[in-house]
């Protein structure tokens, strides 16, 4: 079971800089790359939601359920 982090396809549709979204919500550029590369354990429900109302998304839209196979 594999969760896929789709947030570097949410940036290039909004056209925002991962740069500036890591100003606007709050976290270091180390930690928003990290979240991008699926490299972090968890996302706080803060985090998530932060993201979410800076890129007009939806979880769902940036998060996504794959079954390993």
């Amino acid at each position: 079971m594999a969760i896929i982090v789709n947030l570097d396809v949410m940036l290039a549709k909004r056209k925002v800089s991962s740069k500036s979204l890591a100003a606007e919500i709050g976290i270091t550029e180390a930690n928003l790359s990290l979240l991008k590369r699926g490299k972090v354990k968890g996302v706080r429900f803060d985090t998530l939601s932060a993201i979410c109302e800076a890129l007009e998304c939806q979880p769902g839209d940036i998060l996504e359920f794959r079954r390993d196979e």
